[in-house]
């Protein structure tokens, strides 16, 4: 078994773990909806719906995928309830938004012609967004490249001395101003740093408040703008990073944040522990935007670069309902 076949094993496993109570609630669910079925019916449609809806599946995203069984129901005649199991595979697969993930084995590469790659990183506090940047600093720096972190959330100074420790852990420079600077001020510095020193990968953290949409927008455009002209067409990404475990709010919070500014990539965190996985179908499929990375715990390479069909193989498995 060559190297490349032993990492991807691995990083199936982890997947399969984090999601391992999610598939449980999934299957427990749908297990009892076509107890006693042996075809596809208008209750077992039904009661499908509820369980993808109180999977955090979302009701727009449920919808279709039952509008979609409806269909191929209504061109088969006849559908066994024991062929649901491929054709929600299907169905799911074809909704999840997918980010390119490059051509290295892990996918954590930068953009041809981006140099440096900027990628600015907003979410509300605590859904693990510093955390998340300090785990991409060091996949980045583990494939070779130069990295610089800019602390531009500047609301907490709990935020400044989070991102400093992950510059100490990962041994990466980390720019910064006192609490209560202007956030696009650290940007400009960053940025500045990052040419200078002829940096690869810039991630830029921000605060995480939404009490103030209109506010919320405006500190990102400036910012934005700022980096624009430092690194023309920077930044090169606006990763959302969003709390799995939180469900339905996560959906909140990602409406808020396509509405403020253009958000290019989602990092979905907290995936372990948690049975809300189905969050990550329905917010891929409803804002449109692709999910690049997911947390599956708190270790530093606990990060994966999202794959939906390694996500669906993890969910469903070869289990039979």
């Amino acid at each position: 078994m060559g190297l490349f076949s032993i990492f991807s094993k691995e990083k199936k496993q982890v997947l399969d773990k984090g999601l391992e109570k999610t598939k449980t609630s999934v299957f427990s669910k749908i297990a009892r909806a076509i107890a006693g079925k042996t075809q596809v019916d208008a209750d077992v449609l039904d009661n499908l719906e509820e369980v993808l809806i109180t999977s955090d599946v979302g009701v727009e995203t449920t919808l279709k995928i039952i509008k979609r069984i409806e269909d191929r129901v209504a061109r088969d005649k006849y559908m066994g309830t024991d062929e649901l199991n491929s054709i929600l595979r299907d169905e799911i697969s074809s909704l999840l938004v997918e980010g390119d993930a490059g051509d290295s084995k892990d996918g954590f590469t930068v953009p041809d012609g981006c140099k440096p790659y900027v990628v600015l990183v907003v979410g509300v506090n605590g859904v693990g967004k510093t955390t998340t940047i300090g785990k991409l600093a060091y996949q980045f720096k583990k494939n070779g490249k130069k990295v610089v972190l800019g602390a531009a959330d500047t609301f907490r100074a709990a935020a400044i001395e989070q991102l400093q420790e992950w510059g100490r852990r990962v041994d990466v420079p980390v720019i910064h101003q006192e609490m209560g600077s202007d956030p696009a001020s650290v940007a400009y510095d960053t940025l500045s740093s990052a040419v200078a020193s002829g940096a690869d990968v810039v991630l830029v953290d921000t605060a995480g408040r939404l009490h103030n949409k209109v506010g919320l927008m405006n500190e990102l455009t400036k910012i934005r703008n700022v980096m624009n002209k430092v690194v023309p067409g920077a930044p090169h990404d606006v990763l959302l990073v969003l709390d799995g475990s939180t469900g339905q709010n996560a959906f909140e919070q990602a409406r808020q944040f396509t509405l403020a500014t253009h958000v290019t990539q989602l990092a979905i965190t907290k995936l372990d522990g948690t049975a809300k996985g189905g969050v990550v179908i329905g917010i891929s499929d409803q804002f449109q935007v692709p999910v690049r990375y997911v947390g599956l715990g708190e270790g530093i390479d606990n990060l994966q670069v999202f794959s939906k069909t390694e996500f669906v193989d993890s969910l469903f498995g070869q289990e039979q309902l």
